[in-house]
């Protein structure tokens, strides 16, 4: 699965959402490095700090962050005191940004974006859940920016959908 979302696995069953430990680490270091812009500390972060503050593998981290730096996300400054800063205000930096920077397409069904998804006539109507599946989580991960999380404050709709009680409860086939 490319990125965060619904994939068709084996016998055509709906696998669910998935976010990759990419996408999951690559938040982690961010809202690290966040803080400090928060705190208006012009530091910059190693690699290894990052590592031992989170509990990411280092050697994957670095893979991450160069991802982040490719994207226009981080920037990186070599040299003894060297490290990570972000490159641009993390106010303009979505965790959907995030996400497609080191996954790619939020969601994906067999490896194919949603509106490229070729199907019968009695089969096409899934291509529209495809894309209205994708639209439901661009409304939540394209809303909620790397400040939000840092400071530890949701916007307002995303923060209502997390104290939904039902959102909490696992769904098992059958249920």
């Amino acid at each position: 699965m490319v990125g965060c979302g619904a994939v068709v696995g084996e016998c055509g069953r709906l696998r669910g959402m998935r976010v990759s430990a990419k996408s999951d680490y690559a938040l982690r270091a961010l809202i690290e490095i966040t803080q400090r812009w928060v705190a208006n500390d012009p530091s910059v972060v190693s690699a290894e700090e990052l590592s031992r503050a989170q509990g990411i593998p280092h050697g994957f981290l670095q893979g991450i962050l160069a991802d982040l730096r490719r994207a226009g996300v981080l920037a990186s400054q070599r040299g003894q005191s060297g490290g990570w800063k972000l490159a641009v205000d993390p106010n303009e930096i979505s965790v959907a940004d995030v996400m497609r920077a080191v996954d790619g397409p939020i969601v994906s069904i067999s490896g194919v974006r949603p509106e490229s998804v070729a199907y019968n006539e009695r089969a096409v109507v899934l291509q529209r859940v495809w894309i209205a599946a994708r639209a439901s989580l661009r409304d939540v991960l394209e809303h909620t920016t790397l400040i939000d999380l840092a400071k530890g404050k949701l916007p307002a709709g995303v923060e209502r959908r997390s104290r939904d009680e039902d959102a909490w409860q696992a769904r098992v086939p059958g249920s």
